[in-house]
């Protein structure tokens, strides 16, 4: 089966101790430690919050570079027009240059048409024809002439023509070569500012990454000033003066192993695991065992972490008031649960612990321990006694309020 660690993810909130003074017990309340959760739960919050906020800057970062890549593509289209038009413009210059060239060259053919002409036009028709050798030859001088002349007009026209045409493509040439220099300026200012708008967005992504490593490395910090705390709580507020029905090995540090199975006691926590398939050195594993096999509650079958047992059990789960008995189990459920108690400590995984005696109790031996010390539980609190409570894999008796707990009782 899958082992799952028992971590306490909050310090203890109220412990008491009990201490002797003229055979009279004074409950004195510890200083509470829960502004360790409370700064954790804010920094998960925190980083919550900013992982939304990192999923919109995702969404624009995508939207910004699909951006990017519709103007990139624009850009070398309307580059490419460019280029393509200034060739145009450059063979239209070298077409007018040879149009001109033409054009004066066929301006000195008609040049010698034009002054043949006119050395003509000084004859009249009469002398005309009387230096003409036949009325033949003077009609055909009179049809070359008017030919002539026709085809220096429609040269003219032609060469006008040309020039026109020439000068209307160059212009619409020019004029369109402005425009797309225009849209391509334009293009690359868009380009320039949505690449600016991309830059800050993955800069405040990597702002909010780094800021949640932080929150990260303040809560890792936080977590273990909060071990330190609860392990330091649980050593100096424990019932410490009873002794247990077993001591030594490596899960006693000063208030006995509670029986618990040496092999499971020495081996380091969570290396194996017990019959019931529990990590070693758990709250789970010892609560079981001790269920089980010193109070006899061999038909009792549970399963998961110990913030679940109330749901999980096939023992009926109750609250305080309706009949808890010495020998329950006393279980705090999973902050993630809307449990029927509040939560005491917030942790995911819960707690669980055997109650030794109730509020009023004197505590002289009645339970499978020897009394060295004789106390009464303080009203609204239950004796307990667990493994790992300060979260180092130990054993340790301690006090807790009765309406933070669920109660399993034996039958």
């Amino acid at each position: 089966m899958k082992i799952i660690k028992y971590i306490r993810s909050t310090p203890i909130l109220l412990i008491l101790s009990i201490l002797s003074v003229s055979s009279a017990f004074i409950v004195i309340p510890l200083v509470r430690a829960d502004t360790f959760q409370n700064q954790i739960n804010a920094l998960n919050q925190q980083n919550s919050s900013i992982q939304g906020q990192l999923g919109v800057l995702s969404g624009q970062s995508l939207n910004y570079q699909n951006q990017l890549s519709d103007l990139n593509s624009q850009i070398n289209a309307i580059q490419n027009a460019i280029y393509a038009n200034q060739q145009k413009q450059t063979e239209l210059n070298n077409q007018i240059i040879q149009n001109q060239a033409e054009l004066i060259q066929q301006k000195s053919v008609l040049g010698n048409d034009v002054r043949t002409m006119y050395f003509s036009a000084q004859l009249t028709p009469e002398e005309m024809l009387a230096t003409s050798s036949s009325l033949s030859q003077y009609v055909d001088q009179q049809v070359a002439y008017e030919a002539i002349q026709n085809k220096i007009q429609n040269t003219l026209n032609q060469i006008n023509q040309l020039q026109i045409s020439l000068n209307q493509q160059k212009t619409q040439l020019n004029q369109l070569l402005q425009t797309e220099q225009t849209q391509n300026q334009t293009l690359l200012t868009d380009q320039n500012q949505v690449q600016t708008l991309l830059n800050m967005n993955q800069q405040q992504q990597a702002q909010y990454n780094n800021q949640i490593a932080n929150n990260n490395n303040q809560i890792k910090t936080l977590i273990a000033e909060q071990a330190a705390a609860n392990a330091s709580i649980a050593r100096n507020a424990g019932i410490s003066n009873i002794p247990s029905s077993g001591s030594g090995g490596a899960c006693d540090i000063g208030q006995g192993n509670g029986g618990y199975p040496m092999t499971l006691c020495n081996a380091y926590q969570d290396a194996i695991v017990d019959n019931a398939g529990f990590p070693n050195r758990e709250c789970t594993s010892f609560a079981n065992w001790y269920f089980t096999t010193v109070e006899g509650q061999s038909n009792f079958s549970v399963s998961g972490n110990a913030g679940w047992w109330y749901l999980t059990s096939n023992y009926p789960a109750i609250t305080w008031g309706s009949g808890v008995k010495p020998g329950a189990l006393g279980i705090e459920p999973s902050s993630s649960l809307n449990s029927p108690v509040p939560s005491l400590h917030g942790g995911y995984y819960g707690h669980v612990m055997i109650v030794l005696a109730l509020p009023g109790t004197t505590y002289n031996g009645s339970f499978p321990y020897t009394a060295a010390y004789n106390g009464v539980v303080p009203q609204g609190y239950v004796l307990v006694m667990s493994m790992n409570e300060d979260e180092a894999g130990h054993f340790m008796y301690n006090l807790w309020p009765i309406n933070y707990l669920m109660y399993i009782n034996p039958q």
